[in-house]
Protein backbone atom coordinates (compact mmCIF):
# COMPACT_ATOMS: atom_id res chain seq x y z
CA UNK A 1 0.00 0.00 0.00
CA UNK A 2 1.40 3.24 -0.63
CA UNK A 3 1.90 5.70 2.26
CA UNK A 4 0.08 8.58 0.82
CA UNK A 5 -1.97 7.36 -2.45
CA UNK A 6 -2.87 10.40 -4.20
CA UNK A 7 -6.10 10.31 -6.94
CA UNK A 8 -2.91 9.86 -9.75
CA UNK A 9 -2.48 6.56 -8.16
CA UNK A 10 -5.78 4.97 -9.27
CA UNK A 11 -7.51 3.48 -11.75
CA UNK A 12 -9.23 5.04 -14.52
CA UNK A 13 -12.89 3.77 -13.06
CA UNK A 14 -11.58 4.61 -9.45
CA UNK A 15 -10.83 8.09 -10.57
CA UNK A 16 -14.29 8.24 -12.45
CA UNK A 17 -16.11 7.28 -8.98
CA UNK A 18 -14.05 9.45 -7.24
CA UNK A 19 -15.30 12.46 -9.61
CA UNK A 20 -18.90 11.12 -9.51
CA UNK A 21 -19.13 11.87 -5.81
CA UNK A 22 -17.27 15.35 -5.89
CA UNK A 23 -20.39 15.95 -8.57
CA UNK A 24 -22.98 14.76 -6.37
CA UNK A 25 -21.56 16.26 -3.45
CA UNK A 26 -24.50 14.87 -0.99
CA UNK A 27 -26.79 12.08 -2.13
CA UNK A 28 -26.48 8.47 -3.42
CA UNK A 29 -25.25 6.18 -6.04
CA UNK A 30 -26.95 3.22 -5.86
CA UNK A 31 -27.38 -0.38 -7.30
CA UNK A 32 -23.39 -0.27 -8.38
CA UNK A 33 -22.07 -3.30 -9.40
CA UNK A 34 -17.93 -4.14 -8.55
CA UNK A 35 -16.02 -6.78 -10.83
CA UNK A 36 -12.77 -8.01 -9.57
CA UNK A 37 -12.60 -4.79 -6.86
CA UNK A 38 -13.41 -2.34 -9.43
CA UNK A 39 -16.70 0.14 -9.81
CA UNK A 40 -18.75 -0.58 -12.96
CA UNK A 41 -19.74 2.60 -14.38
CA UNK A 42 -20.61 1.93 -17.52
CA UNK A 43 -23.53 2.38 -18.06
CA UNK A 44 -23.31 4.80 -15.04
CA UNK A 45 -25.27 3.57 -12.08
CA UNK A 46 -28.54 5.29 -10.62
CA UNK A 47 -27.45 8.74 -8.87
CA UNK A 48 -29.38 10.41 -6.56
CA UNK A 49 -29.13 14.22 -5.29
CA UNK A 50 -29.81 15.39 -2.05
CA UNK A 51 -30.74 19.21 -2.06
CA UNK A 52 -29.87 21.26 0.95
CA UNK A 53 -31.54 24.88 1.77
CA UNK A 54 -29.63 26.88 2.49
CA UNK A 55 -26.14 25.05 1.28
CA UNK A 56 -23.55 24.04 -0.90
CA UNK A 57 -24.83 22.37 -3.86
CA UNK A 58 -22.72 22.76 -6.28
CA UNK A 59 -20.19 20.13 -7.15
CA UNK A 60 -16.61 20.13 -4.79
CA UNK A 61 -13.99 22.26 -5.73
CA UNK A 62 -12.03 19.54 -5.77
CA UNK A 63 -13.19 18.04 -9.30
CA UNK A 64 -11.44 20.06 -10.90
CA UNK A 65 -7.61 19.19 -9.14
CA UNK A 66 -5.89 17.08 -11.39
CA UNK A 67 -4.45 15.09 -8.41
CA UNK A 68 -4.67 15.31 -4.28
CA UNK A 69 -4.05 13.22 -1.57
CA UNK A 70 -7.18 10.89 -1.12
CA UNK A 71 -8.82 11.31 2.46
CA UNK A 72 -9.48 8.67 4.76
CA UNK A 73 -12.83 7.69 3.61
CA UNK A 74 -11.79 7.12 -0.09
CA UNK A 75 -9.42 4.89 1.12
CA UNK A 76 -11.75 3.01 3.06
CA UNK A 77 -14.49 2.69 0.44
CA UNK A 78 -11.84 0.87 -1.82
CA UNK A 79 -10.47 -1.00 0.55
CA UNK A 80 -13.47 -2.12 0.97
CA UNK A 81 -14.28 -2.75 -3.04
CA UNK A 82 -10.93 -4.59 -2.77
CA UNK A 83 -12.34 -7.07 -0.10
CA UNK A 84 -16.17 -7.65 -2.18
CA UNK A 85 -14.00 -8.90 -5.22
CA UNK A 86 -17.30 -9.28 -7.39
CA UNK A 87 -20.74 -8.20 -5.91
CA UNK A 88 -23.64 -5.02 -5.92
CA UNK A 89 -23.53 -2.27 -4.02
CA UNK A 90 -27.16 -0.98 -3.00
CA UNK A 91 -25.95 2.36 -2.05
CA UNK A 92 -23.33 4.35 -1.27
CA UNK A 93 -24.05 7.75 0.69
CA UNK A 94 -22.13 10.75 -0.26
CA UNK A 95 -21.73 13.69 2.33
CA UNK A 96 -19.39 16.45 0.98
CA UNK A 97 -18.15 14.67 -1.72
CA UNK A 98 -16.93 11.77 0.20
CA UNK A 99 -18.42 8.63 0.80
CA UNK A 100 -20.07 8.40 4.25
CA UNK A 101 -21.70 4.75 4.08
CA UNK A 102 -22.16 1.62 1.99
CA UNK A 103 -24.60 -0.89 1.60
CA UNK A 104 -23.60 -4.29 0.21
CA UNK A 105 -26.15 -6.70 -1.44
CA UNK A 106 -24.54 -9.98 -0.03
CA UNK A 107 -25.87 -13.58 -1.61
CA UNK A 108 -27.87 -15.35 0.94
CA UNK A 109 -26.56 -19.48 1.45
Amino acid sequence: MISNPTKRHLSPARKQLIEQMQRINYGRIEKMLVRRGEPVLEPMPCVVHEFKFPGDNGPRPEISAADFTLKAQVIALFAQLDSLGNGLIRSIEIQRGLPFRMTVEEVCA
